[in-house]
């Protein structure tokens, strides 16, 4: 647990962030680093968030998450796009 978030982590989302080159730490440090959130949609009757934010060595990724049994579960994390890149920068200080 960090920054009193609780996250859900198995061999599955941590091999995907694996793939994107995003490890779990980072994932984490963005969502305790004060993200944007960008979007909200339901996949599969399941709420699923997209953010943008900082990791502590001031990487900024776009992640993928959802609640699942009351903790932080990843779905995905990847290098922020150009318009999530500019959405994080143009936010009020």
């Amino acid at each position: 647990m960090a920054g009193g978030i609780e996250f859900d982590w198995d061999k599955e989302n941590k091999k995907h962030l694996s793939d994107h080159k995003v490890a779990p730490a980072e994932f984490e440090q963005v969502l305790n680093n004060d993200p944007i959130n960008l979007a909200f949609h339901l996949v599969n009757d399941e709420e699923r968030y997209r953010s943008v934010g900082l990791t502590n060595n001031g990487r900024l990724l776009s992640v993928a998450w959802t609640i699942r049994n009351g903790k932080v579960r990843a779905i995905t994390a990847f290098p922020a796009t150009v318009s999530d890149r500019k959405a994080f920068l143009e936010k009020p200080k």
